[in-house]
């Protein structure tokens, strides 16, 4: 992880005449989070073989690719703060942080062209099928008949595809079977659904001085997630219209929404739903043979499901 964090802030270096910029580019370098996605890069090779040099370019690709949607999420979110500093946008300006999730990228692409052709169309064909579940998600925002299925569909595509394609190029790269890399890639799917649940249920009943980030935004933005999907299909029909209501409310605080939630039984819906597919992630492991970093995995898949991450 050292290597990747190495290999990260080596490509947020600048020529002399752009040395301006620089400030902006070590505000990036501060920021480093969890780095779940390079982790399972590197832990899904090991489950299969050594960690080769390409393991740690695709596990720094991966990661500057998820840095740079935080950037411009937290533009459209409006986010003030992101891993307990300020974020970029609030510093510097909607403009600087655009550009700046643009930066990295572009190099994140350029790091891609040095790879084999394989391996970059996974990356590749990941990042379209993010942008996609973002734009997918953006357009069903007020769409009150949104179905569980199709707000698995939408994170599935924002965010577990993401996770599953980690899994699947660490199996790659170690040269494991194709039933193994399959395995690995079913597993990232489910761990990365389950995550997404959980960060939505943290957006409603979040600590932000724990999570370290502006919560509430999906409450704002009216993006439906899987405690109110629950929420409107357990309150009686006469009663729709008042919980449509109130969701639409602007400045319907966070507070009264989460306590109709658990009226309703629906934060523990949305609860049980993700410890399910961390269920099936950890099944999907099972043809693998033991070892620490299989176990590392299954307890990385917890911890992504966890209320306190």
């Amino acid at each position: 992880m050292g290597r990747v964090r190495e290999l990260i802030d080596k490509q947020l270096t600048v020529t002399a005449k752009a040395g301006d910029i620089k400030p902006l580019l070590e505000c990036v370098s501060t920021r480093s989070g969890k780095m779940l996605r390079p982790g399972l890069v590197l832990l899904a090779g090991r489950c299969c073989g050594k960690i080769t040099d390409e393991h740690i370019r695709v596990a720094a690709i991966v990661e500057m690719i998820h840095n740079a949607t935080l950037l411009h999420d937290d533009v459209i979110d409006e986010g003030q703060k992101r891993r307990g500093l300020p974020t970029i946008n609030s510093l510097w300006g909607n403009e600087s942080a655009v550009l700046l999730g643009d930066f990295l990228l572009s190099r994140a692409f350029k790091m891609c062209a040095e790879l084999e052709p394989q391996v970059a169309r996974v990356i590749a064909a990941t990042a379209i099928r993010v942008c996609e579940g973002e734009l997918r998600q953006v357009s069903q925002r007020q769409n009150w008949q949104l179905s569980e299925s199709e707000y698995i569909d939408i994170i599935t595509e924002k965010s577990a595809a993401l996770f599953s394609s980690c899994c699947y190029l660490g199996g790659l790269l170690a040269r494991a079977s194709e039933t193994q890399v399959q395995s690995l890639a079913d597993f990232g799917l489910n761990a990365g659904i389950a995550f997404q649940i959980t960060d939505d249920l943290l957006d409603i009943i979040g600590d932000e001085n724990k999570t370290g980030k502006t919560l509430g935004s999906d409450v704002s933005k009216h993006k439906l997630t899987l405690a109110v999907i629950h929420l409107l299909g357990a309150v009686e029909e006469g009663e729709k219209s008042a919980v449509k209501s109130k969701l639409n409310a602007v400045g319907e605080s966070k507070e009264a929404l989460a306590e109709m939630l658990r009226c309703y039984g629906s934060l523990e819906y949305a609860r049980r739903r993700a410890q399910e597919f961390v269920g099936r992630a950890v099944a999907a492991l099972a043809g693998l043979k033991e070892s620490d970093a299989k176990e590392a995995l299954i307890e990385t898949a917890r911890f992504m499901a966890s209320p306190v991450r």
